[in-house]
């Protein structure tokens, strides 16, 4: 039965990240203002220009990166770690993490039929290798391509199972057929704006009374040889500098571009009603979700502004109706924080013209690592939420002076995190995304 007013928390956190793939390792990176920007190892950096990026070699594929697993379920994940592309490991890992971290990994305490999962991800491409041995059987003497030679000689070399290693919807499936989820099941792609839309749906799937308990996060990757070069001829990337952990500096009058990354994050939502029951740590209450799209023929800039502006005013106005405290002090905002000159500013200012007389530090982990893709958004709401558990705001990385044009308080770590924070994303195709999360006190 539908309960638009039931109180839905967050019980569970997982993380693959570049400054981590345990939550103590992500915290201990944040607090220590320590950047996860290096030298990348998995491009061919001769032919592209981005030599740094946030890659999180703290996930190596190896079986014990999921986290701690039966044996039944380490073999299976194992066996079909071969038609998984490195994103859908990475998000099979965060969320298999998440459920641990919940304390509901083992089956035994969980309902199959209400539980639920919502991923998102990005448009995963297909690595180039995937075609290698049929393009070569189609090459003729003078090494040209054929292409009558494709479907009798080169198509039959392309393993026929290449598809399921980049299908979109392939982590929500994994991670449902391994914990047997019968709940729910979705998969979103909007590019930065997909982590904070699968928790709006995930809640909306415990509220609506579809479930009870539900994954939700995504996970995204700029590191694949093809999105690399997409990324790098559409949108700014950032100058190199002698010291490569500088490059992201959301906010900075110096800021000029963004880094490439990968990560993936998960969180485990379930009804208040039930986390209390079962005695377990509440990381925090989502109050609210909200999104927006702007495509217009007016500049880029103007559409992420009103897009954010958008999102951050339903997120407070909800906030407000629902006894939010949002006096100085008590609240935080975690922002997209691209590093790029047009994109900060426009979200800059969009944030402002909601605020109003409103007033909140804004904090940017991307000063971190960079552009993760879709993952971004998650690990973003794990980090607050572990901000808000240790009382300490992480700064802005690299941020010294702030820009003019950005007319917010941008963190510089010696601000309190509130007990409660928006968490707002936005793609340069103009979606936008943001949460409202509380920290709660008591039942």
């Amino acid at each position: 039965m539908s309960n638009l007013s039931q109180r839905v928390v967050i019980t569970g956190l997982g993380v693959v990240a570049p400054i981590g793939r345990d939550l103590d390792t992500l915290w201990e990176n944040l607090s220590a203002r320590r950047s996860g920007v290096t030298q990348l190892d998995c491009l061919p950096l001769e032919s592209l220009p981005a030599r740094f990026g946030g890659q999180a070699k703290c996930f190596t594929g190896d079986i014990g990166d999921f986290g701690p697993l039966e044996k039944n379920l380490q073999r299976s994940i194992k066996k079909n770690q071969k038609v998984m592309c490195r994103e859908i490991e990475m998000g099979v890992a965060a969320c298999q993490l998440a459920l641990h971290h919940s304390g509901l990994g083992d089956p035994e305490l969980r309902n199959p039929d209400r539980f639920g999962i919502v991923y998102g991800s990005d448009y995963i491409l297909t690595r180039p290798e995937e075609y290698a041995d049929g393009v070569t059987a189609c090459l003729d003497a003078n090494h040209d391509f054929d292409a009558s030679k494709w479907p009798t000689i080169g198509r039959p070399q392309v393993n026929p199972l290449w598809l399921l290693k980049y299908l979109p919807n392939m982590p929500a499936s994994h991670v449902a057929i391994y914990n047997d989820l019968r709940g729910p099941s979705n998969s979103l792609t909007i590019r930065e704006a997909s982590s904070g839309a699968s928790i709006i749906e995930a809640v909306s799937a415990i509220r609506r009374g579809a479930a009870d308990c539900m994954l939700a996060g995504a996970t995204g990757s700029r590191l694949e040889p093809l999105r690399a070069l997409h990324f790098i001829a559409s949108e700014p990337l950032a100058s190199q500098r002698e010291n490569p952990a500088e490059m992201s500096r959301p906010y900075d009058i110096t800021r000029d571009g963004t880094l490439i990354g990968e990560g993936a994050g998960a969180v485990v939502l379930e009804s208040m009603e039930r986390a209390i029951a079962r005695g377990a740590k509440i990381w925090g209450e989502v109050i609210a979700g909200a999104s927006s799209a702007v495509n217009s023929i007016s500049t880029e800039r103007d559409n992420i502004r009103i897009a954010i502006g958008n999102v951050t005013k339903t997120l407070l106005e909800r906030g407000t109706q629902a006894g939010v405290d949002f006096s100085p002090g008590n609240w935080h905002i975690h922002g997209c924080g691209k590093s790029e000159v047009e994109g900060d500013a426009s979200e800059a200012a969009g944030i402002r013209d909601a605020l109003g007389d409103l007033d909140a530090p804004v904090t940017a982990a991307k000063s971190y690592f960079g552009n993760l893709g879709a993952g971004c958004g998650a690990i973003e709401i794990v980090a607050s939420c572990l901000a808000m558990d240790k009382g300490q705001l992480f700064p802005v990385l690299n941020t010294r002076n702030v820009d003019p044009k950005c007319p917010i308080r941008v963190s510089t770590g010696n601000e309190a995190p509130g007990d409660s924070f928006l968490q707002l994303a936005y793609s340069s195709q103009g979606q936008a995304c943001g949460v409202l999360i509380r920290k709660v006190t008591s039942g």
